[in-house]
């Protein structure tokens, strides 16, 4: 009977630890602060690549864009405020302004994709 036990949990914790391992699609974003889409077909887009745009927040508040896309894009500041690096298709980055301000962006791989920031 305790043999039983042991092989039962041991097979549970097992089945449970499948779950934690790499997985080869993307897991959904946790975004905090305000979602920005990358919406899918964005690199052939302009002002509408980003959604919404302009997006609004408080000083103090963060921007998550989320890659909703199927190719690679950025968020880049146009003033180098930050810059994203690459976020791959399901993929976020996070940015906390702390300034008010008018922050215009773009994405480094497709420059028509534009967008701004505006932190009041």
């Amino acid at each position: 009977m305790r043999r039983s036990f042991w092989i039962v949990t041991f097979a549970a914790l097992a089945f449970i630890g499948t779950g934690c391992g790499n997985s080869s699609s993307p897991s959904t974003p946790t975004t905090s602060g305000t979602p920005v889409s990358i919406v899918s077909g964005s690199s052939t887009l302009t002002t509408t690549a980003y959604n919404p745009n302009p997006v609004t927040i408080q000083r103090g508040g963060t921007v998550t864009w989320v890659n909703n896309d199927n190719t690679a894009h950025t968020s880049t500041s146009d003033t180098n405020v930050w810059n994203s690096a690459t976020i791959a298709p399901g993929a976020s980055f996070s940015m906390t302004f702390a300034n008010a301000g008018s922050f215009p962006y773009h994405c480094t791989l497709h420059p028509g994709m534009v967008g701004t920031v505006t932190v009041q």
